[in-house]
Order: C-alpha cells, then structure tokens, then sequence
C-alpha cells in the first residue's frame, strides 16, 4: 500500500452490508451484535490463507479470540493477505509459535496488582483494568492472557475492592481505565464507575485508553460525549497504528470528543510490515493531527507470547524517530518507549544527538547530521553572573 492514498480522509463504506439501512449501520449495538466473530463468517466475504484458516481456527480459539465489527472489516482488502489492517485483526498461525523471550504477561501487571483489576506500579497512578472486552481484537495485544476470555481467565465485575484500594491510598492522583475498552461499557455503568473516581478527593486526573474511535466510531455519540464532559480533567488515548485506520467516521467520532473539551493522544505500536516505514508513519501522524489528536508513544511491540511476525528491531524504532525529527511538525513525534520485561514500565528511547563531552562543550549533532559546539556550564558552578542591560538603556 501506498501510504500516500491514504494521506486524506474517505468513507469507509457498508462493503457487503450495501443493504443496511444507514440507521441500522450507525447504530453501534448492531455493529456488536453482527461482528465477524468464526471461520465461517469470515469466509463469505474474502478468501483466506491456510495461516489464516489455521490462526482462526486455533489461535482465536486458544489464545485470543477473533472478532471485527462489520464497520472496520470494510477498510480490510479482502485479496491481500498482507494489507496491513487486515493483518491487524484476522489471526494467523503464527500465533501459536512461541519464541524463548515472549512471556505471557510481558509488563508484569499480574504481580502488581493490588486489587482485582487494579495494577498500582508507579508512586503515583494506577492502571485500572475495568472490563475484558473489545470491540475488535488486536492480534499482538499485551493483555491476551484476559482479553476476550479466549484463555479462560476473566476480569471480575465488581470495582468495590479496587474502589476501596483507590479510597485509601492518598498517594494515587491518576487513574487510567482500559481493559479491554472501557468505552464498551453501558453509559450508565460508565457514568456510575467515573462518578465514584471523581467522589475520592485526592484523584485528580482520570484517562481512558480505548481503540473505540477507531474499531467502532458509532460508539462515540452526542450522549457519551456530554457523559464524559461532566468528569474533567478527563483525557483519553486512542490507538492508530496506520494511517488507513483514519476515515471519515473515524474523523468525525474523535472531533465529538474533542469538542466537548477532551485532550486526545494517540499510542502506536511499532509492526513489522505495517508501520515500520518512514512515509506510512510521517503520513500517520500528520494525518492524526488534522484530528486533533496528538501522537504520544510509538511502543516497541511487547514481548507477549505469539507476537515475534509483529516485532521489529529495536533500532528501526530509533530509526523512525529520526526520520521525524525536523521532517515534520515537532509535537507530530512520538516517544518511543520500550517496556522493561517482567515490569519494568515504559524506557524512553531516543536518537542519540549528543556525540560527546569534550573541554566544556558537547558536540551535538542535528537532525540533517551536522555537527554543533555548544558551551556547557562547569559541574562545580553556576556559571558566571550574568548582567542583563535592556536595549533602551
């Protein structure tokens, strides 16, 4: 794909559902209702590849189930096998290989969690794992070990030991809900969940982590929006990890949420045959903000088991960056992080533009490659006093 078609943004269209009324379409419950979800379903609308009838028919089953809403099936190429959205969701055989290093709970949010659903790993905000569902299920996703109860493991349906864990601990300023997708739950659940956040004092800052713009757009109505208003300071982070993602429907659901007042970021992850190019991704984040979305990670893929077709070397990662830095709008680059295994958070990674300290000065090289002399302070002082003379002096 030419990620250069994709640089403005079209419908997505009904594809094979040209019959359904444009009431039914939008309606996001029938969306749910009606996603792809076996063997079956999926072969009546394009022909798959025998690793693709292998990974439905054994991954989804036994490591993470398949499931795509008839909305986001229509940006699918249903004669590529290697379109880069419908590597995205439809499940392969190679999920079923697992390479030495993968792990089944790669940010090691297991031993951290202090309440059914709650992972507290940093002083001072919390994961909150509040559902196992999604509208559409990523097949490198980190937490397959819970999402889509393809695994047998559930997340249990009630907050109250997680609330109680949040009202006694004065330390937690920051609560972010994911999953699954929050933004799957009932409005009245949702709102009910947000009102007890906003009941304990010491939590300042609520966010939300959901693929819903993208996966289910219809889900983003006037009544959602007006809900989560009520919560400032309330942000939210998508998932894009390709252009092609960003459609018309997809435009219109993350400008509703921006117009209620709702700061947006985007997290991507870096995939192998998917992004890992330097024009897929520059188009990528500019395209994210005409929505109004600002790029805030770019992950080197987790290292969770059945994932190694995903992962690309760290140093293409690094790679990428540079190509953004001076080639495009500054706050249109992402932080490239990598997870420390086994939980060790998020690791910043960045090109290295410091060359060297040498007699006071750094070498500093720019993002075109030349060389700069930059004076440093002495580590034993504050520097000279400066005299500061105003030039109408």
């Amino acid at each position: 794909m030419n990620p250069e078609r994709y640089r403005e943004f079209s419908s997505a269209g009904k594809g094979p559902w040209s019959d359904v009324p444009d009431t039914v379409w939008n309606d996001w419950r029938w969306q749910l209702r009606n996603r792809l979800t076996t063997l079956e379903s999926l072969s009546r609308f394009m022909e798959l590849t025998p690793e693709e009838r292998e990974g439905v028919s054994l991954a989804a089953k036994k490591r993470l189930a398949l499931a795509i809403t008839p909305y986001f099936f229509c940006l699918l190429d249903p004669k590529d096998p290697a379109c880069p959205l419908r590597r995205q969701v439809i499940p392969t055989g190679r999920e079923l290989f697992r390479a030495p290093y993968e792990l089944v709970d790669p940010c090691g949010e297991d031993r951290s969690m202090v309440a059914p659903g709650l992972v507290h790993r940093y002083p001072d905000r919390v994961l909150f794992l509040v559902t196992s569902r999604c509208a559409s299920y990523c097949r490198y996703c980190t937490r397959s070990r819970i999402v889509s109860g393809a695994s047998g493991r559930e997340l249990p349906p009630d907050y109250g030991p997680a609330l109680e864990y949040l009202r006694s601990h004065p330390e937690v300023r920051d609560v972010l809900l994911s999953g699954g997708d929050p933004l799957l739950l009932a409005d009245s659940k949702l709102e009910g969940l947000l009102a007890e956040l906003r009941r304990i004092p010491h939590i300042e800052i609520l966010r939300i982590g959901t693929r819903i713009p993208i996966f289910l757009p219809q889900r983003i109505t006037p009544e959602l929006c007006r809900l989560l208003r009520a919560f400032h300071p309330l942000w939210i982070n998508i998932h894009v990890n390709h252009p092609a993602e960003l459609t018309e429907e997809a435009r219109q659901a993350l400008e509703r949420l921006a117009d209620v007042g709702i700061p947006l970021g985007n997290q991507s992850v870096l995939l192998r045959g998917i992004n890992d190019d330097e024009e897929t991704l520059r188009v990528l984040v500019q395209k994210l903000l005409r929505c109004r979305v600002r790029p805030y990670y770019l992950y080197q893929c987790d290292l969770i088991e059945g994932t190694s077709h995903f992962r690309t070397p760290v140093r293409r990662g690094l790679e990428l960056i540079a190509s953004l830095r001076g080639h495009t709008t500054g706050f249109a680059v992402p932080q490239f992080v990598v997870e420390g295994p086994g939980g060790g958070g998020k690791i910043p990674l960045d090109p290295d533009y410091v060359e060297s300290f040498e007699n006071g000065q750094l070498r500093l090289r720019n993002y075109r490659g030349d060389a700069y002399l930059y004076p440093d302070v002495p580590p034993e002082t504050d520097g000279p006093a400066l005299t500061i003379r105003s030039n109408c002096d």
